[in-house]
């Protein structure tokens, strides 16, 4: 029979085949179909999703957590009508300017979480129409607003915190002095209710300044007809308490907030409490 080419590489191939057959012969592994695939139980098994569930903890207290040598602070909040929701985080670069860390005449402010805030307490430009003149301070103790009213019908709002019933002050007044981290001394009838303070009282030489101070970076002092009013308008630590009513009776804003206030006002400011 005549070669071919052809006929060759027929048997090569042929030849190739066999040889590769004896050596896996030893090794062979036998082919069986995976029915559980098609098991429904399985497939719902494989592509549930999991969840992440933390252990129980108890809720957390209102009250501050302690900290070494820091001021006996009780409060007790008033929630306001709204309720934070939590989802994804809003990042607002204005309000990361606002409320970022400050270093203040020795003092490093930390940043207020403002995303755990109610958005209408933090500050912002508004229309804001009243009889009052530009440059005049109002609070509105219903809404818990403090207004810096502008020209032109307009204002800078601010959010604040403010005494429960009975222990906040109404009326019209002045802000005869200024003061940058003041001092603390509680007036006497809150040492009465909280004897625990009494070593910060005016006779012991009040509280020294810093960032556990109730009074905050700034505190405006309220006058009425040459009078100290004993309320403030001031900084304070509890950045939480801000929109809410506590147990005190002055008028609680922001550190941030209150360093800018303090900046635009002078002594000898008219304020409104309605």
């Amino acid at each position: 029979m005549p070669f071919s080419f052809r006929s060759f590489r027929r048997t090569l191939g042929l030849s190739v085949t066999l040889a590769a057959t004896a050596a896996v012969s030893g090794c062979q592994i036998p082919l069986v179909t995976d029915t559980s695939r098609m098991n429904p139980d399985v497939f719902v098994q494989e592509t549930s999703p999991v969840f992440n569930v933390a252990p129980y903890a108890d809720p957390p207290s209102n009250q501050p957590p302690p900290m070494p040598g820091a001021i006996p602070h009780k409060r007790q909040l008033y929630p306001s009508t709204f309720h934070q929701t939590y989802g994804l985080p809003i990042s607002n670069p204005v309000h990361r300017a606002m409320y970022g860390v400050i270093r203040d005449d020795g003092h490093t402010l930390p940043a207020i979480p403002y995303s755990r805030i109610d958005a209408r307490y933090l500050r912002q430009d508004v229309d804001y129409q009243t009889n009052e003149a530009p440059g005049t301070i109002v609070v509105d103790t219903r809404e818990r607003f403090l207004y810096l009213v502008q020209p032109a019908g307009k204002a800078i709002r601010y959010g604040v915190g403010l005494g429960k019933a009975g222990f906040a002050w109404q009326g019209r007044g002045v802000i005869q002095r200024k003061a940058e981290w003041p001092r603390w001394t509680p007036p006497d009838e809150m040492v009465a209710r909280q004897p625990d303070l009494r070593k910060f009282s005016a006779a012991e030489g009040g509280a020294n300044p810093g960032l556990n101070n109730p009074l905050g970076a700034r505190a405006l002092y309220i006058f009425k007809d040459g009078q100290d009013t004993l309320y403030r308008v001031h900084g304070t630590p509890d950045w939480q308490s801000v929109g809410k009513q506590t147990s005190s009776g002055c008028v609680r804003m922001l550190n941030q907030d209150v360093i800018d206030l303090f900046d635009r006002v002078p002594s000898g400011t008219q304020i409104v409490v309605l």
